[in-house]
């Protein structure tokens, strides 16, 4: 008998990726896959890509602020709860994984009422507003943080981690190398990841220690779209690109440290592929603070240096690029005896006890 989910999850990249990279191994196990989005949700092109059927629903956001959506957003979320369940009774899915964001409410809701099992995923430290409304309907909760196990339903709580892309771990350097245009092959490559919009503060305060670190580094600087600097692109040592997708593989695999911001999955990719790294962390004035949070909690568990956007001065990241270097050893130690090893084995575990126990 073929085994049935519907996944969902969107609004944005980080609501995405980890289904996508459970993807192979769900086809491994057999299971016929469904994704449920919004109608026009960054998820639509990322699933389509992946050739997987799409049904969109009506999502609306809940806020914590004053905003006129507010009046009309809980129609929209009721929509789309009623789009859900007709949905689910249409597709007969086994089981429900859900990767949060405000499209993945009603869907979860909606298993509820038709007696589907239901997995959630929850990236940061603390359950976003999406997911902890959706937690008291769900059958089991994945998280990435220790910390995150006190704010979740002991019975329900598992960490796994999140699941990583496996072609992030075959990457190839000599491609990279080359792509980069680099020439020499002493110097260790610091590989810069601001996010998919880039990180302007990051983005100016590597091109103002620029003539320091090509001294001793080959740079791979990822800017961000619309961030790139004509002027520099003669100077020797360093490549700048606005975004990387499938190169990401080849620059990861030729990089010694990364610099990122704090963001839950591209931290879990960094451990994955123990990866020297310094975190970033995008101000709690910039966001609800869940990077500050996983920031912190990767810099207690001994696997990344933080620093504060406020704090790049010149000096201040050269010497934490320094400093991580000569600790090297004892990051490397600290990521190897993470408990987080092969998430994906984990949480497919899980949807399949969930898909047996629906029968």
């Amino acid at each position: 008998m073929i085994k049935k989910i519907v996944m969902t999850g969107g609004g944005t990249a980080g609501h995405v990726t980890p289904n996508i990279a459970l993807i192979p191994a769900l086809r491994a196990e057999g299971y016929d896959i469904s994704y449920i989005g919004s109608y026009d949700g960054i998820e639509k092109r990322l699933i389509e890509e992946q050739n997987i059927p799409y049904y969109g629903i009506a999502s609306g956001k809940l806020r914590r602020y004053f905003d006129p959506k507010n009046f009309s957003d809980p129609f929209k979320v009721l929509k789309g709860y009623r789009q859900s369940v007709k949905l689910l009774k249409h597709l007969k899915p086994d089981v429900v994984f859900s990767k949060g964001g405000f499209v993945s409410v009603p869907v979860v809701l909606a298993a509820r009422h038709c007696r589907i099992p239901a997995i959630i995923h929850e990236s940061d430290l603390t359950p976003g507003l999406a997911n902890r409304i959706a937690i008291p309907r769900a059958t089991k909760v994945c998280c990435n943080f220790p910390e995150t196990l006190s704010y979740l339903p002991k019975e329900k709580a598992v960490l796994t981690g999140s699941p990583i892309r496996q072609d992030l771990l075959s990457g190839n350097a000599d491609a990279a190398f080359s792509m980069c245009g680099f020439t020499e092959h002493t110097k260790p490559v610091i590989l810069i990841i601001g996010g998919s919009s880039g990180a302007r503060s990051i983005n100016t305060a590597i091109r103002g220690l620029l003539p320091e670190l090509i001294k001793n580094y080959n740079i791979i600087h990822l800017c961000g779209k619309g961030n790139l600097s004509p002027d520099l692109d003669t100077v020797s040592g360093y490549a700048q690109f606005e975004y990387a997708n499938r190169e990401l593989a080849d620059m990861f695999a030729l990089a010694s440290l990364v610099i990122s911001r704090a963001g839950a999955n591209a931290i879990c990719e960094l451990l994955a592929l123990r990866k020297l790294n310094i975190l970033i962390p995008l101000p709690a004035a910039a966001s609800r603070g869940d990077q500050i949070l996983n920031a912190n909690s990767f810099r207690a568990q001994g696997f990344s240096y933080v620093l504060d956007e406020d704090e790049l001065a010149n000096t201040t990241l050269l010497e934490a690029i320094e400093h991580v270097f000569q600790k090297k050893d004892a990051y490397w130690s600290a990521m190897k005896q993470s408990q987080m090893g092969n998430s994906i084995e984990t949480i497919i575990g899980l949807i399949n006890s969930a898909a047996e126990g629906s029968h």
